[in-house]
């Protein structure tokens, strides 16, 4: 079959095909003549509200990970990996765009201020490259049938919640391509997930980007009581929604569990690198039984690091060394760059984004290029509350002043440097004055939440 660019495609898929159960496989030609000189599959998981220390491998003593752990220990561990925001669609916006809280274009959290044609995403990229394109679970970057509908955003197919007010429950409708499904309402991860296995079951053949932006475990506090994970938890006497969060993790690292072994059976797992992270800090801290963000102050929507590090592990067997862990500081403008460089699609990224591909990290081949800083910031307009990290530094505060912190002794965020390295402080003031660019419009062009079923 002659290949199809991503507009063609979604031009001529006729309405009665998107509506089917299992998604048509994408086809691309002159692409995958044979597995060993394929371009790698691509698996992004990214999960909503998991702090740092949720998971085995980065610490948990509460939390059954075993199947994210076992990755871990076959792949690498990111100990500095940071999101690009405190909170959801800003998050998604450096994550999609490659450029940083100041210059991405969705900066507000409101749910449905959306990308727009101009805007060039990850999948826009990868699908210029010939990727099969897929996206699965909350989009939070505009509203279905818009201009920042994923479908019109580099992605050939995405399933689920496009406002992410309208992901605020699991029993709910759910939209295909800007289409309502899952008219029932189910449990709606459960239908995320089938559509996730069967996307990668229908593209097992060419190159495909499987984008997995899962809902749980973001509020509200929901799983079925007959899930198995919730049985690893029932007899503990921990207070409620901390017993369903270990339940809602626990769901999905066996889904991680399955789609791995999914990769082995299809033949694909070493054409296959897989990452798993989260899109910010958690949402509770759960001391006292979780501890969530652990020593780190903070947790989502707070600009120190319980807020905006993220748990990061990346595994390809064969390409990725076992067992390794890295302290590199990175954070999601960086995805873009690196995804594009792993399909050899670098001559596509936009000219001036933020990002810079880790690829060097990952493979330990080549040298790694370094950001002279990380920066977020909290506003939407403005940016009120500011950070920036350059290297073991981490400054909060704004141009006018900042308290400083050596974050290789300090991870606590307690002991305020500034007065002791002026100089570094004013290095962070210089770059919160320059690094945030107005925004464009930040209109939202409305919160569809679910109530009424569109007819």
């Amino acid at each position: 079959m002659a290949s199809l660019s991503r507009r063609s495609f979604m031009k001529g898929l006729a309405a009665g095909a998107m509506a089917l159960a299992a998604p048509l496989p994408i086809r691309r030609g002159g692409l995958a003549a044979s597995p060993a000189g394929r371009k790698p599959n691509i698996i992004f998981i990214m999960v909503d509200d998991m702090g740092y220390h949720d998971l085995g491998c980065f610490g948990s003593k509460t939390i059954l990970t075993p199947n994210i752990d076992r990755m871990c220990a076959e792949g690498i561990k990111f100990t500095d990996c940071y999101s690009g925001d405190t909170v959801c669609a800003p998050a998604r916006s450096t994550l999609m765009t490659g450029l940083h809280k100041g210059h991405t274009p969705v900066r507000g959290n409101s749910g449905g201020i959306p990308l727009l044609p101009d805007d060039v995403t990850v999948a826009e990229v990868l699908d210029r490259s010939g990727y099969a394109t897929g996206g699965f679970g909350k989009w939070g970057l505009g509203n279905q049938g818009k201009d920042g509908a994923a479908e019109r955003q580099g992605f050939d197919l995405f399933y689920g919640y496009y406002n992410q007010w309208h992901a605020h429950t699991y029993y709910t409708n759910l939209f295909r391509n800007s289409e309502v499904v899952n008219r029932d309402r189910r449990y709606t991860h459960y239908a995320i997930f089938e559509e996730t296995i069967k996307f990668i079951k229908a593209n097992a053949d060419q190159p495909f980007f499987c984008y997995c932006p899962w809902t749980p475990p973001h509020a509200a506090y929901q799983i079925p009581e007959d899930d198995p994970a919730v049985a690893l938890y029932k007899d503990k006497t921990w207070p409620k929604d901390a017993k369903v969060v270990a339940a809602m993790d626990s769901m999905m690292d066996r889904q991680v569990g399955e789609i791995i072994a999914l990769l082995k059976k299809l033949g694909i797992d070493e054409e296959t690198i897989v990452f798993f992270t989260s899109d910010n800090g958690a949402a509770k801290r759960f001391d006292g039984v979780h501890n969530s963000c652990g020593k780190m102050k903070g947790q989502k929507r707070s600009m120190n690091e319980g807020g905006i590090r993220v748990p990061m592990v990346v595994r390809w067997p064969g390409k990725i060394t076992a067992g390794r862990v890295s302290d590199l500081p990175w954070y999601f403008p960086d995805v873009m760059a690196t995804l594009a460089e792993l399909a050899g699609a670098s001559k596509d990224v936009p000219k001036g984004i933020d990002g810079v591909s880790i690829v060097p990290t990952l493979l330990a081949k080549g040298e790694q290029k370094r950001h002279e800083y990380l920066y977020w910031a909290q506003g939407s307009t403005n940016p009120g509350n500011q950070a920036v990290r350059m290297g073991k530094y981490k400054g909060i505060g704004s141009a006018k002043g900042v308290r400083l912190y050596d974050l290789s002794k300090d991870i606590g965020e307690e002991n305020d440097l500034a007065e002791k390295h002026p100089d570094i402080a004013k290095k962070v003031q210089n770059i919160m004055a320059k690094a945030w660019v107005e925004p464009r419009s930040q209109k939202d062009d409305g919160k569809y939440q679910g109530e009424k079923m569109p007819k």
